[in-house]
């Protein structure tokens, strides 16, 4: 299997369901590589689900680019999204551009910029530097503290106009996919069918050309929060709640180690040595 690239993923559009999951280091990437999954996002939101932040634009551009470069190692043949944190983005087309030049040198496909006022000038500096650019409209986190909060974006009708005149906006500038979080479905399903790029939709309903959630959602590790448009395919919380408990209860019982996960040496090496230590 060859890496996906980005005309194979706007040639999805309209024939095969995109798949994204978001997810921050080796292991996990490795895992998702080896199912197949389309691309893997590192996303910011590794803020509150790795580092315990509250929002995700304390995240700092060193981080983001430490956890892509863990990731894309492991990428083989999935194509890596890397997310623009806040700091990259809100301090001119110049910083982003070296920040965007450092995320595809790391081993990053693409970049993902959140929809602000002002985005355009940066997605199209990067798009002139030949950096494929992911959009992001809707609900943007970086930002939702200017949008009333996290809450669902596009209901009403100025609201919904908002979100399409973005939409155009990022299709005029090239962006070669687009991020659609929390709006409604009947919302994103115009969206889709009238734009020539892939659209890729968490919490916007099932007519996006792809879907992508977090790992650490879908999984069931990360249980600050509850999402409505989060399915649940495991509970890792509590399998690694328990495998700790299990380990502990072996450790102080004294049934870890046993004899088989230790190592030895020959009864004729040990007497040399304490013959050795005792003389």
């Amino acid at each position: 299997m060859s890496k996906l690239t980005i005309e194979n993923v706007r040639a999805k559009k309209g024939k095969e369901k995109i798949v994204i999951l978001t997810c921050y280091d080796y292991s996990f990437a490795k895992a998702l590589d080896e199912a197949g999954l389309d691309m893997i996002m590192v996303g910011d939101s590794l803020g509150n689900v790795v580092l315990g932040l509250d929002e995700t634009r304390e995240v700092a551009f060193e981080e983001m680019l430490s956890h892509t470069k863990a990731v894309a190692r492991a990428a083989k043949n999935t194509l890596v999204v890397a997310d623009m944190p806040y700091e990259s983005c809100h301090n001119g087309a110049i910083r982003a551009l070296k920040d965007a030049k450092a995320f595809i040198e790391a081993g990053a496909g693409a970049v993902k910029v959140e929809w602000f006022r002002g985005c355009q000038n940066i997605i199209k500096k990067l798009i002139q530097n030949k950096i494929p650019v992911m959009g992001h409209v809707g609900l943007t986190p970086q930002t939702a503290h200017l949008l009333g909060g996290f809450r669902v974006q596009g209901k009403d009708k100025a609201s919904a106009l908002n979100v399409i005149k973005q939409v155009k906006t990022l299709e005029k500038l090239g962006v070669f996919s687009l991020v659609l979080e929390c709006v409604p479905y009947q919302l994103s399903k115009f969206i889709t069918e009238n734009v020539s790029m892939p659209t890729i939709g968490i919490g916007a309903g099932k007519f996006c050309d792809g879907q992508v959630l977090v790992l650490y959602d879908v999984i069931g590790l990360y249980r600050n929060i509850s999402l409505k448009f989060v399915r649940r395919y495991g509970d890792f919380f509590s399998q690694t709640k328990k495998t700790a408990l299990d380990f502990i209860t072996d450790v102080k019982a004294q049934n870890f180690p046993q004899e088989e996960e230790s190592f030895t040496m020959t009864s004729e090496e040990l007497r040399d040595l304490l013959s050795n230590i005792r003389t």
